[in-house]
C-alpha cells in the first residue's frame, strides 16, 4: 500500500491529467520510501486511480450537487487495467513527459537482466556494487515545467511543495531497480562500494528541449573540447537556477508537452576504483631505465623497471592500465642496491582486487623470476592514502651512494684524507643540463651529510656519500660546468669524473617490511 495523504489528491489528479507516469506522480507527492518505487508499475498506477476514485466518489455525494473538477477521463480509460502486479505492464504506455520513459520502461526484470548480463560479461570479481545513473539534461527542464504546473494548484490549496522536496528521477530509478540488479548478480548494493555499475540514457530531443535556455542564459553554456553538446546537465541546472518562473513559462510549456520518443538506454559500464600495490625494488643492470626511455618518439632501450614490475601485476589484477611512482629515480646506468627503492603502482580498473598473503608472495616471485635485472621485496596492497607517505618529507630523507671516481691528476691516499672531515657540506645546484628539458630551471640547496673515500690507484678511488634526497651526485662530482658549487673538482683541485654509481640505500621507512 502507498502511504498517500489527503494533500496528495489534487497533485495526483493534475499530474495524471498531464500524462505523467505513476512513479513520477509518487515523486511529486514526495514519496520518500524506496519500497513504493519497487512495486510493479501497474500496481502503483491502479492504486493511484483508486485513491482518486475515492475522492470522486465523495465529491459526487456532496450536498451542493457538483464537484470542484470534472471526472478524470484518464481514469475511465484505465478502468480495465489488470490487477496483476507481479510484472511491469506489457502494453505500450504513453511516454511520460517528465521522465521520458525512464521510470516506465526501464524498471522491469527485462532491463535488470540486460544490465546484469553486461556486467557478467566483463568478468569482474566483486562482493558489492554501487549503481550510478546518467540522465539526459532536458529531464531537469521538464521537471521544472511540471513543478511550475502543480505549483499554483498547491498554492491555491494553501499547501507547501518546494522544488527540492520532489524526489529526483535518479533516486526513484535506483530505488526501483538497484535491489533487483544486486539480487541478479549476487552482490550487496552499497553506497560506498568500490565497484561501480553505470547505467545511462539518451534522448534525441535534448537540444530541442534545452535550446531556449541558451538564448535566455547564454553565459551558462560554453563550448568545450570534450563535450559533444553544450547542454550538459550541470549547465542546464545552472541556467534553470537563474531563469525566473515567468520567463521560463514564456519560453516553455507548462505542463511539458508529450514527447515523440522515449529515452534509449546506453551501454552499461563497469568501473572498479584503483588498487594500489607497493614494495621496494633493486636494480642490478646499468642498461635499464626506470621508465620507458623514448627520445623524439623513438625508443632507445628495451624494457624498464616499471614495465618489469607492472606486467605481472596487470595480468594478475586484470587491470586496464597502471601508474608507476617511486621515491626518486636512478639514471639508466645506476644500480640500486641495499634494501632497494620504495615504489607504488596504481592499477586502473582492476577486475580482481582480493589476494591473500600467499598469492601476493607468489606474485612477487613471478616478478623476480621474470628478469635478473631487478628484484622486488615487501610487495603488498596498500591504500591510496598510504602512498602519500612515500613522498612526504622526501627532501628531508637521506640517501647513500657509492661511486667509482677518476681523477685527471695523479693522487695518493693522503690526498683523500681531508674528505673524511667534511660533515654537512652545503652545496647549490642549478638544474643539471642533462635534465633541463624536463625539469624547471632552479637553484636547489642540498646537504651532503658525510663523505668517505677509499684509495684504489693513482687515478681512481671509491667515494661514499650520505646526502639529502634530491642531490645530483654526478653533478657534484664533475661540477656540471660550474652549475654545482662547491663540487669535487673544486675540493680536490683537479678534474674528476664519475665512472660508476650505485644507490646503496634510500632511507624511507615505507612500505612496512614483510618478514620472509
Amino acid at each position: 500500500m502507498l502511504s498517500l495523504k489527503e494533500k496528495d489528491r489534487p497533485i495526483i489528479r493534475k499530474l495524471l491529467a498531464a500524462g505523467c507516469c505513476a512513479r513520477c506522480v509518487l515523486r511529486f507527492c514526495c514519496m520518500g520510501t524506496s519500497s513504493s518505487y519497487k512495486q510493479a508499475y501497474e500496481g502503483i498506477h491502479k492504486e493511484l486511480l483508486t485513491f482518486i476514485g475515492e475522492e470522486n466518489s465523495q465529491q459526487s455525494h456532496d450536498a451542493s450537487g457538483h464537484t470542484d473538477d470534472p471526472p478524470n477521463k484518464r481514469m475511465k480509460m484505465e478502468d480495465a487495467i489488470s490487477t496483476d502486479t507481479s510484472e511491469e505492464p506489457k502494453t505500450d504506455l504513453d511516454i511520460c513527459p517528465v521522465c521520458l520513459g525512464v521510470l516506465q520502461d526501464f524498471c522491469d526484470q527485462t532491463f535488470v537482466k540486460q544490465v546484469s548480463d553486461a556486467v557478467k560479461k566483463e568478468q569482474y570479481v566483486f562482493e558489492s556494487l554501487v549503481l550510478t545513473v546518467s540522465l539526459p539534461a532536458q529531464l531537469s527542464v521538464r521537471e521544472q515545467s511540471c513543478w511550475l504546473h502543480v505549483k499554483q494548484e498547491v498554492r491555491d490549496k494553501s499547501m507547501c511543495l518546494g522544488k527540492d522536496d520532489v524526489i529526483q528521477v535518479k533516486d526513484a530509478f535506483k530505488w526501483a531497480i538497484q535491489g533487483k540488479i544486486g539480487k541478479e548478480l549476487g552482490a550487496a548494493v552499497l553506497a560506498n562500494s568500490q565497484f561501480e555499475v553505470g547505467v545511462g540514457f539518451a534522448h534525441p530531443q535534448t537540444e530541442e528541449d534545452c535550446h531556449f535556455l541558451a538564448t535566455t542564459c547564454p553565459d551558462c553554456f560554453k563550448p568545450t573540447k570534450n563535450k559533444a553538446s553544450i547542454f550538459t546537465r550541470m549547465a542546464v541546472v545552472k541556467a534553470l537556477e537563474k531563469i525566473s518562473d515567468e520567463n521560463f513559462k514564456r519560453h516553455y510549456p507548462c505542463p511539458p508537452k508529450k514527447p515523440s520518443a522515449k529515452c534509449t538506454a546506453l551501454d552499461t559500464t563497469c568501473l572498479h576504483t584503483s588498487v594500489f600495490t607497493a614494495g621496494r625494488y633493486n636494480k642490478y643492470s646499468r642498461e635499464l631505465p626506470q621508465t620507458p626511455w623514448v627520445i623524439d618518439g623513438e625508443r632507445r632501450m628495451d624494457g624498464s623497471v616499471e614495465e618489469l614490475i607492472a606486467a605481472p601485476l596487470l595480468s594478475s589484477f586484470r587491470a586496464d592500465g597502471f601508474n608507476f611512482s617511486s621515491s626518486g629515480r636512478e639514471d639508466v646506468d645506476v644500480r640500486t642496491l641495499g634494501t632497494g627503492r620504495p615504489f607504488a603502482v596504481e592499477l586502473l580498473n582492476p577486475h580482481r582486487v582480493k589476494f591473500n598473503r600467499t598469492e601476493i608472495k607468489q606474485l612477487q616471485e613471478t616478478i623476480n623470476q621474470s628478469s635478473d635485472k631487478i628484484r622486488v621485496r615487501d610487495l603488498q596492497i596498500v591504500t591510496r592514502e598510504a602512498t602519500s607517505r612515500m613522498k612526504e618529507g622526501e627532501e628531508e630523507k637521506t640517501k647513500s651512494y657509492s661511486a667509482l671516481i677518476w681523477t685527471e691528476k695523479a693522487i695518493s691516499d693522503t690526498d683523500l684524507e681531508f674528505l673524511e672531515n667534511m660533515k654537512n657540506l652545503k652545496i647549490a645546484q642549478k638544474t643539471p643540463l642533462r635534465v633541463l628539458h624536463r625539469r624547471p630551471l632552479a637553484v636547489r640547496q642540498r646537504v651532503i651529510h658525510s663523505i668517505s673515500a677509499t684509495y684504489l690507484d693513482t687515478h681512481h678511488f671509491t667515494l661514499k656519500l650520505c646526502t639529502q634526497a634530491g642531490t645530483y651526485i654526478k653533478e657534484f662530482v664533475h661540477g656540471d660546468f660550474g652549475r654545482t658549487k662547491p663540487n669535487l673538482c673544486d675540493l680536490m683541485k683537479t678534474d674528476t669524473d664519475i665512472l660508476e654509481l650505485d644507490v646503496e640505500s634510500v632511507d624511507i621507512d615505507w612500505p612496512p617490511a614483510i618478514p620472509d
